[in-house]
């Protein structure tokens, strides 16, 4: 395996900038959303749901973000087996959270030092 060294002739300084909508169809506005009913029915929907531009009916509707509640006690959805109390998708959807930002499954999440049972990403 070889390398190069990097040197300052690989830096591009340039004050130009590209700038574009964040919508679909280069629309700089979102002022209305919607959900898919199969998705808030289904598996996924108990993790998060896909928010569209456009009815989903619409087959040119696109997924603009997504959204998701976490919860460090599993509030806020049920329990994905009964057999195991306080493991639920809010459950997942808190720890996955914890260990990407925090990098440890030691503490909870911090917000401006203010400890957080819950999160929405």
């Amino acid at each position: 395996m070889s390398f190069k060294r990097f040197d300052t002739e690989d830096i591009v300084i340039s004050a130009d900038s590209i700038t574009a909508p964040a919508w679909s169809d280069n629309n700089v506005t979102l002022s209305t959303f919607f959900t898919k009913v199969s998705q808030r029915n289904g598996d996924s929907g108990k993790y998060y749901y896909n928010v569209y531009n456009k009815d989903t009916s619409d087959v040119t509707s696109d997924i603009q973000f997504s959204v998701a509640f976490g919860h460090v006690a599993g509030s806020g959805s049920k329990a994905i087996d009964e057999l195991v109390p306080g493991f639920s998708p809010s459950t997942v959807i808190y720890k996955q959270y914890r260990t990407l930002v925090n990098g440890t499954e030691e503490e909870n999440l911090k917000f401006d030092s203010i400890t957080s049972d819950y999160i929405y990403a």
